[in-house]
């Protein structure tokens, strides 16, 4: 099963999985039937999660709402750290999550709104370095691991600096490497290329440990908030979160 999720997720298009694995994942899931994890946002339990990624991650696919690690996390971040689920919020959720819209856009609190350039579940087909909002729309901005497909991760976030709120946050999680520096080449375009040095055929650039002082650089306030760190062991087991996973939490900066 690793090397077949492992190959899907190299070679068939971001849109075409987005559409066909919901069906797939959950015939998977009544294979794994269990009580030993919990996924926090659909409840549903299992003996274990499914492997996920490249190089697959044990226990990490929830076959139900397909939510991975960084979505149970932020799930539980947003209910213990924000008033997300009970505060009027008008939300931008870019790249939006199959764990997360239905569950988002039936909050009576949220004005929902998602968008991407190219993702069959948004409904507003938006380029992130010219967002067709005008300044200070939007109270909670959510990207995730869409920056390291951009042409340019610092416009974008300039954008998003530019339409948030006063007063406004948002979620940007990456993948983050153990580098020092982040790098980046624009004039490689060879996907094999590209997989070879930032991890992934349509990656432009493989992010460092200095990731948030990157994305400073917008004019956003970056925080690298160590949440996970404050839960009890046994609910990071039963999550089955990644212990040492940041949430890089975004505010409105000048």
């Amino acid at each position: 099963m690793k090397k077949v999720i492992s190959l899907a997720i190299r070679f068939i298009p971001r849109p075409i999985l987005q559409q066909v694995s919901p069906l797939v994942m959950k015939v998977l899931g009544t294979l794994n039937q269990g009580k030993d994890v919990q996924c926090p946002i659909c409840k549903s339990e299992y003996k274990k999660f499914l492997p996920y990624g490249r190089n697959p991650r044990e226990n990490a696919l929830c076959p139900s709402c397909l939510s991975l690690e960084r979505h149970r996390l932020m799930w539980l971040y947003l209910q213990e750290e924000t008033a997300f689920f009970t505060d009027s919020l008008k939300v931008l959720h870019v790249a939006p999550e199959h764990c997360f819209i239905d569950r988002f856009e039936s909050l009576p609190n949220l004005d929902y709104i998602t968008a991407d350039i190219e993702s069959p579940l948004a409904k507003v087909k938006m380029d992130v370095h010219a967002i067709p909002f005008p300044e200070n729309s939007f109270d909670v901005i959510f990207c995730n691991h869409v920056l390291e497909h951009v042409d340019d991760d610092i416009l974008a976030c300039s954008e998003f600096n530019r339409v948030l709120k006063p007063g406004g946050w948002g979620i940007l999680q990456s993948p983050v490497y153990n580098l020092e520096k982040t790098i980046e080449d624009k004039s490689i375009t060879d996907p094999a290329e590209r997989e070879r040095l930032f991890g992934q055929r349509d990656h432009v650039r493989k992010f460092g440990k200095d990731y948030a002082e990157r994305l400073r650089k917008s004019g956003l306030l970056i925080e690298e908030n160590q949440f996970v760190k404050n839960l009890p062991k046994e609910l990071v087991k039963r999550h089955a979160l990644a212990p040492d996973e940041v949430i890089f939490v975004c505010r409105k900066g000048v």
